[in-house]
């Protein structure tokens, strides 16, 4: 019976994600750094002037989930810069970077309507 218990946790943990490996702090770290910087290159200098509350936010989230969440207002002020397909497209090469260091839960599945 006891075996049983285990396989049932084990499927469960597989299925939630329980046994994916988190990053080490270096790589977290750096990852973390490099999407702050593309994120706020891509705002450029004219983005930096028109959108300081986006800029200061990217600036100084304190981690790789913060700067997750915060794809949505880089959504924004670069679809009022360039238009919503040239952000959508930006920002899908951002999200690229998150890969392996955010769970695999916050990414989205893909859509039967893209």
């Amino acid at each position: 019976m006891s075996w049983f218990k285990a396989s049932i946790r084990s499927g469960l943990q597989g299925l939630l994600g329980g046994h994916a490996r988190t990053p080490s702090e270096s790589v977290l770290e750096s990852g973390t750094e490099d999407i702050r910087e593309a994120m706020l290159g891509l705002l450029g200098d004219a983005g930096r002037r028109e959108f300081p509350q986006v800029t200061r936010r990217l600036r100084y989230a304190v981690d790789v989930q913060s700067l997750w969440y915060l794809r949505g207002e880089l959504m924004a002020a670069l679809a009022a810069l360039h238009g919503e397909a040239a952000a959508r497209r930006e920002v899908l090469g951002i999200t690229q970077m998150f890969r392996g260091l955010v769970p695999g839960s916050l990414h989205s599945r893909p859509s039967p309507l893209s």
